[in-house]
């Protein structure tokens, strides 16, 4: 067994950057039927018959274990050649997703622990993310000397809050949701009163505390995210969107985005390049999914990819399933999920985001995960069974399939304990309770004649494939994801020597697997 090799590529400079992108679009071309693949319809497209046959034929009866491995990097002695070239090769084009060393990156950068006042209400993973990227933004925003730093997409407001009170600077909150809103106005109150009670105790009484500002709107454009950033801090009129940036009113902002979905986040580097305000940004993006393609149904002159002179000019396109493809982050969960239940697909998340949360029907969802063989075939004969989306185990029933998967390679590579009767029990149930879910999903009731176990009989040699090719597939994921981060970096490198970019992994990839930061800040006037 051997594990990924480092990356050789740097992105320092629009060239280098632009060289990886190259590579990156080289390696992913021959392979765009795997990353456009829409999984559920493996059985009915035959899939895995897209894929090397001696990769397939290895992987079919290879252990949970080094499947899950993959994504990451990891490969076999015994496995073929090319195969192994394969792997190395992908790992070799991924950023690196180590924690950066940021006393070194920024120095003078302070971070200290939340105190449980303003970590009221967060996990322990938004209580990483909130402590590092604050202590990011405060010391950006002190190198460019920021009046006022503005928090899109802030949801409850936990980043703005530290900022304001912690940090002490004048914040912005903005986010679409309204509830959202009356959330960080309520916590900010209450907040404000801690705090208040400290200063009368101490001999800084006579500072007056600043409560962050909150706006309710959609950010639809980047001229609505410059209007914001001209709007005067101390007004609540949202029809100051209204209007234009001022070159005039010597605003130096900041903009902060904590994992700012879909285009909000390239909604932010844009109006950073044209808002002369804005003197720097740090951007943390997430749903590479809900992204604006150009040439996929987009309508108006702006897209959230590609950004880059480079990436347009590489004439590649990437679509909704590769753009969800980049979302998932299978490679972070080995060895974890080994030393618990290995698993492969979105069970194993969800396994693993309820093991994070404190969550007041834990216990209800545990035991829904263990549905008897007598309460499959009771859905069998009755009315359609529906569940509450939050009840659910995972996003798509095709995970069901995945964990059937799990349980043959299981069965393969331990014949000789498990009798032909277990092998039945803990396969055929799966896919029947598969089949059910999705007929209920579309709201229909499965006929009385529909033969479910004929169906099985004919796919079951092929269930063993699903592993393999969900787990080639996946270790596209990081990859494509580097590849939209680059896209993103080198439209701001681009720019010119005026600008200031970076790209760095600032949380712990274990507990933020979505932990890349682009930096940048402008040098001179523009």
């Amino acid at each position: 067994m051997s594990s990924n090799g480092c990356c050789k590529y740097s992105c320092e400079t629009a060239s280098e950057t632009l060289q990886w992108i190259n590579a990156i679009v080289d390696f992913i071309r021959p392979y765009s039927f795997l990353t456009d693949a829409h999984v559920v319809n493996f059985f009915k497209d035959r899939m895995w018959e897209a894929i090397d046959k001696e990769w397939m034929d290895c992987l079919r009866k290879e252990a949970v274990e080094n499947l899950l491995q993959i994504p990451g990097g990891v490969v076999q002695d015994h496995w073929p050649a090319s195969l192994k070239k394969f792997i190395v090769t992908l790992s070799s084009l991924v950023l690196p997703r180590q924690q950066q060393d940021l006393q070194t990156v920024l120095p003078g950068m302070n971070m200290t622990s939340l105190n449980s006042v303003l970590s009221t209400g967060m996990n322990w993973k938004k209580k990483h993310e909130v402590e590092v990227l604050s202590a990011v933004v405060d010391s950006i925003a002190t190198s460019v000397g920021a009046n006022a730093i503005i928090d899109v997409g802030s949801g409850q407001g936990y980043l703005a809050q530290v900022l304001s009170f912690h940090y002490q600077h004048a914040v912005v909150a903005i986010d679409a949701c309204s509830h959202h809103g009356r959330v960080t106005d309520a916590r900010a109150e209450q907040i404000k009163k801690y705090y208040a009670a400290q200063l009368r105790k101490s001999v800084s009484g006579n500072r007056s505390l600043t409560l962050p500002k909150t706006v309710t709107c959609n950010v639809m454009s980047i001229d609505m995210l410059k209007a914001l950033a001209d709007t005067p801090l101390h007004k609540d009129n949202v029809s100051l969107l209204q209007s234009s940036c001022n070159a005039g009113n010597g605003s130096s902002l900041v903009l902060a985005g904590l994992h700012a979905c879909g285009d909000l986040s390239v909604t932010m580097l844009k109006t950073f390049m044209e808002c002369k305000e804005v003197k720097a940004v740090v951007s943390v993006g997430c749903c590479y999914n809900l992204l604006s393609e150009e040439g996929f149904n987009h309508v108006g002159s702006q897209c959230g990819f590609p950004m880059s002179c480079g990436v347009i000019s590489a004439g590649i396109s990437l679509g909704k399933s590769s753009r969800d493809l980049a979302c998932q982050v299978l490679s972070v969960y080995y060895p974890e999920v080994m030393s618990t239940s290995p698993s492969i697909g979105r069970q194993g998340k969800a396994l693993r985001r309820r093991q994070q949360r404190v969550v007041p029907n834990s216990s209800l969802h545990h035991k829904e995960n263990k549905c008897s063989l007598s309460e499959i075939n009771s859905h069998m004969t009755g009315s359609c069974y529906h569940k509450k989306s939050t009840e659910l185990e995972t996003d798509d029933s095709f995970d069901m399939m995945l964990e059937t998967t799990s349980r043959t390679n299981e069965n393969s590579s331990n014949k000789a304990t498990k009798c032909e009767r277990s092998e039945f029990i803990g396969n055929y149930p799966l896919f029947q309770k598969y089949c059910l879910s999705g007929l209920c999903r579309l709201g229909l009731e499965p006929l009385k004649e529909t033969d479910i176990h004929g169906i099985w009989k004919q796919v079951e040699s092929f269930a063993e494939l699903i592993g393999p090719y969900w787990s080639l597939r996946a270790a596209f994921g990081p990859l494509l994801e580097t590849f939209l981060l680059l896209d993103r970096l080198l439209f701001l490198q681009e720019q010119g020597s005026s600008i200031e970019a970076v790209m760095l992994p600032i949380f712990n990839a274990a507990l933020s697997p979505r932990n890349v930061a682009i930096i940048a800040k402008k040098l001179t006037q523009m």
